[in-house]
């Protein structure tokens, strides 16, 4: 469902609150947060999709990369899941078993595991997890909060939309698709630890790129904190291998379509991309990612510091923008 939609159908919802829900529906964030003690929290979070690959394992282990995104988003820890199936009662079961087990392998890579699920007969496929973590109550981060002179990093590059597009299109190079393969299998746990790391106070806003493009999340990070515009430098962009060309040869899905109307619709524009920038980039980036990279806003006197921890890690960052006075606004220079 793209944004637009998603707001329309929040919209008329009547909102329920307590006062241990720190992240609900009211704030809109990446995952669920609920105090159970001063010291200990979940974090609740679900997602599922259709397949991106054709190998099941590896749609397991893609999906459920995915899933746990969002906990590491919010600066917690995974501990299980309860596997989302919906499945063709004409494929076989052998397919099946290789996604569950694609997502409890990437599941058990950090200890956590998959304690049951539920699934239904559909006519397309569709897997993903519901993942519980913990967090600590006042180590939570959020997408709100950046501020004025901060710096934008991002931890994955851009392009998983586009790549796994050619790939269905049978357009693909197999060297791109194992590019794009490998960067949504990789978690965003060892970033997350190194934000962590640098300290709860140094990380103004984080999220992870999702479905709605890097322009869609930034634009929401932009709504959640006050008196700021998000400014992306689109030649500092991380891209995957091949991505521009799927751009330019149309191999564009039809998620980013949604997000470029929600976000550029007249009256109500979101972003802002100045002249010159290229058509297939600018396809970029609205591109719907899944199991895209950690995008955060820490002050500039950290930069130094964070960019330290992740080369001595062997963790891949770019620092793509920074974070100006202004109102709500994205603005792609």
């Amino acid at each position: 469902m793209g944004p637009k939609d998603l707001e329309q159908v929040l919209l008329p919802l009547k909102k329920y609150d307590n006062p241990n829900l720190i992240v609900g529906l009211k704030i809109s964030d990446d995952a669920a947060v609920y105090r159970l003690s001063p010291d200990l929290a979940v974090v609740q979070t679900v997602d599922f999709f259709p397949p991106v690959v054709d190998d099941p394992y590896l749609y397991g282990a893609i999906a459920a990369a995915n899933s746990m995104s969002d906990v590491y988003a919010m600066g917690g820890e995974v501990l299980m899941g309860i596997n989302i199936v919906a499945f063709p009662g004409n494929l076989p079961s052998s397919i099946l078993s290789l996604i569950l087990q694609g997502g409890a392998d990437k599941m058990a890579e950090v200890g956590a595991v998959v304690a049951g699920g539920h699934t239904v007969i559909d006519t397309e496929p569709k897997y993903g997890i519901s993942v519980t973590g913990k967090v600590h109550p006042e180590q939570v981060f959020t997408k709100g909060g950046a501020k004025a002179g901060d710096v934008l990093y991002l931890t994955k590059p851009l392009g998983t939309g586009l790549i796994t597009t050619a790939h269905k299109r049978d357009v693909v190079d197999l060297q791109d698709l194992k590019a794009a393969t490998d960067s949504m299998t990789r978690l965003n746990r060892n970033a997350s630890l190194l934000l962590r790391e640098l300290g709860y106070s140094a990380i103004h806003a984080c999220t992870d790129i999702t479905g709605f493009g890097i322009l869609g999340h930034a634009s929401e990070m932009a709504d959640h904190s006050e008196g700021i515009d998000l400014v992306i430098r689109a030649e500092s962009l991380p891209i995957l291998p091949g991505a521009r060309r799927y751009a330019q040869e149309g191999c564009t899905p039809g998620g980013a379509g949604r997000n470029r109307i929600f976000l550029q619709e007249e009256g109500a524009e979101k972003v802002k991309i100045q002249p010159g920038i290229e058509p297939d980039l600018e396809d970029l980036l609205f591109d719907p990612q899944t199991s895209g990279g950690l995008f955060f806003s820490i002050p500039a006197e950290k930069a130094v510091v964070l960019e330290t921890l992740f080369r001595e890690a062997g963790e891949p960052l770019w620092k793509i923008g920074e974070v100006r006075a202004g109102s709500a606004l994205v603005v792609v220079e």
